[in-house]
Order: structure tokens, then sequence, then C-alpha cells
């Protein structure tokens, strides 16, 4: 069986630390660990007390207990602590994928999953978010895609690489094919927390008996380097989860557990300063490339640091950023690492003067490739 590279990861790894500008990313830069002992008003002396032992592999009680009180319904029984979202999805997606099944995946996304899902043996079908929908999916072509026998269904909302939430209508859609196919739901939500509008976006655990959210945080919170992800399922499944957690990495860090604890306790502060970056910067950035006129065409994002940005010009994605890469030293993501050629997704999330000059750098790069 032929193996699908994770080319995203492999792309933004290989370069994001060797470039003068990163607008690859999806999150808000990052909190420093003074920052975040600030921020939730946590004395110095509590994080050097913490012992460097291996700390509870499905997480501490404290910290499962904080993740279930954002879930209508959970307990800390319903909670599985993971190292980062990637891992969160890797265990859920190898509990319930088998060589023969059917998954049904919303896309673009990050394609963590739909590369998993090939790798384990299954096949898999997209429906596919439309620009020309305001990046909603036709109801035919979910209907077409969650078929009776699919085994698990996966969404992105709020989405990556688009920014856009699912509308309540393409929610109750996307259930109902769901319920009526039998599958497994996993919704990966770790944008969540992270709107313009301040209004963090419902999750759809507690909707339906099969459903399992996953978030982190990395892109909501600044907090990437904790490696902090989880996952929110039917308590009777944990078990199962678990099992495969034990052949991952056993557990998260003591550190990174209590700080964790600590940041989602003082969540409130946290996703204020994510969203007065987004709405500092995303001003910045949707002026920029309103002067590349109709080279490009663009919407704005309902949540997240990330813009996806289409354009006219016959180059590819990849062969695009490779070049801005090579020649301007700026780091871009290309639409191809989410199946959706002629397109960037931007990252603006930078500190606000950091983006501000990596955008005066790569003007002249959109003009040279995208308008001359």
């Amino acid at each position: 069986m032929q193996f699908i590279p994770f080319e995203l990861e492999r792309w933004q790894s290989k370069w994001e630390h060797r470039v003068s500008f990163n607008l690859s990313e999806s999150g808000v830069h990052a909190l420093t660990i003074a920052e975040l002992l600030a921020i939730t008003d946590t004395d110095h002396d509590e994080l050097d007390e913490v012992r460097l032992g291996y700390s509870q592999a499905d997480g501490t009680d404290e910290l499962r207990a904080v993740i279930a009180s954002l879930y209508p319904g959970a307990s800390a029984d319903n909670v599985i602590v993971t190292v980062g979202s990637s891992e969160a999805n890797f265990v859920a997606t190898w509990t319930l994928v088998e060589p023969g099944d059917h998954v049904a995946i919303l896309s673009p996304l990050y394609r963590q999953t739909w590369g998993l899902a090939q790798n384990f043996g299954a096949t898999v079908s997209t429906f596919d978010l439309r620009p020309e929908l305001g990046w909603e999916p036709d109801p035919a072509d979910i209907a077409r895609a969650i078929v009776p026998g699919t085994k698990l269904v996966v969404v992105t909302n709020p989405n990556n690489p688009t920014g856009h939430v699912l509308s309540n209508t393409t929610r109750a859609e996307i259930l109902a094919c769901t319920e009526a196919a039998g599958a497994w739901l996993l919704a990966d939500e770790v944008y969540a927390g992270a709107e313009l509008s301040g209004e963090t976006t419902a999750t759809f655990w507690g909707s339906y008996e099969k459903a399992i959210a996953v978030h982190g945080l990395s892109k909501a919170y600044g907090l990437p380097g904790l490696r902090i992800g989880w996952i929110v399922a039917p308590a009777n499944f944990k078990e199962s989860l678990w099992s495969r957690h034990d052949y991952t990495v056993i557990g998260p860090s003591a550190p990174s557990d209590f700080l964790a604890t600590r940041a989602l306790l003082a969540r409130d502060k946290i996703l204020d300063r994510t969203r007065s970056i987004l709405n500092e910067n995303y001003p910045i950035l949707n002026s920029w490339l309103q002067r590349l006129g109709t080279a490009v065409k663009w919407w704005e994002p309902d949540c997240g640091a990330i813009s996806f940005v289409q354009y006219q010009r016959d180059i590819a994605s990849l062969d695009l950023a490779q070049r801005v890469l090579s020649e301007y030293d700026i780091l871009l993501e290309p639409g191809e690492h989410f199946g959706f050629e002629r397109s960037i997704r931007f990252g603006y999330g930078n500190e606000t003067r950091e983006f501000k000059q990596a955008l005066d750098v790569l003007g002249p790069a959109m003009v040279k490739y995208l308008m001359d």
C-alpha cells in the first residue's frame, strides 16, 4: 500500500525556522512563558515546583475537568488529553478506521485525517466547500459523500484554510447524513475561540451520540509549544482511544499539563489577546490585498489567523511559494497542500510590526508573479 506523506507539515517544519518572515502559520504569535504566567496570575515559584516525572497519561484530573467544563454535558470521563490536536486526530482516526472502510471528509481542510485514513487502508470521498457558495458545501455533495456504510465523517469547523464557520443549515445537513449512515463524526475544532466577532463557534459535541470533538492550545490560544490537545468522546469509547494513546506518546509532559490547566482557567483573557491580534492585523492584510486588484480574490475569514486567497495567474501554488521562498525569504502555504490549486493561505497572526514588514517585502513578489 502506497504511503501518503503529510506534505504541509514537512514544508512548514523544514522552513519555518529558517526564513526571515513566516506567513505560513495559522495561529497568532505565541505567548512566552513569562507572558503566560502573568496573564494567568501564576507565580513562577509554582512552576518551579512542578516535578519532571510522568504525568497522568490521559491528563490530570484537574486539566480534564477544566476541559470538560467547556463542553455541555461532558465530564472528565469524556476527555483524554493528547500531545497536541495532531495526536488527537491521529488516535481518533487510528481507532476508528480499518482497511476497506469508507471515510467522508470535508475539503479543503488540514489534510492530516485525509492522509491518515488512506494510510490506514480506507477509501476517501470529499464534499467540498465551494467559494461561489461563500465556502459552504452543496447539500447534494454532502449526500453523495456520506453514504450508507460510511465509517467516519471528518469536518474542520471553523475551517482551515478558509477561516469559514459552517452555517447552522449545513451543520444540520452533515449531522442528518452522518446519523443516517450510522457513521462516527470527528470534528476538528482547534480554531474555535479565535473568531474575529468574539462569538465562539458552537461545538459538534453533544449534537450526536457518535460525535467526537478535537481541540487544543495551538491556534486560538497561541500556545503551540505546550503541545496540549484533547479529545472529547463518549465515555464508553474513551478506553479504545486510550489504548491507542498508550502506543504513541504515553502522556503529556507535567509542565505542559500544569500550564495548560492555568491557561484554560484564564481562557477569556487569552482569547481576548488572540482576537485583539486578529482584529488589528486583518485590516492590514485586507488593505494590502486590495492593492493587488483583480489579480486575487479573497473572503474575509470568520475565524483564525488565516486568509485563503485565490489568484488568476496560471502558476502552480507550490511553484509560487518556492519562488517566493528562494527569492524573498518568505514562507507561504500553497493551496496544493489543501488540494486546492491557484491559491495561497496567508497567515496574519504575526506580531504586527513584523507582519507589516513581511507584506512590504512580499508586495513586489506578488506584483512580479501575479500581476506583471
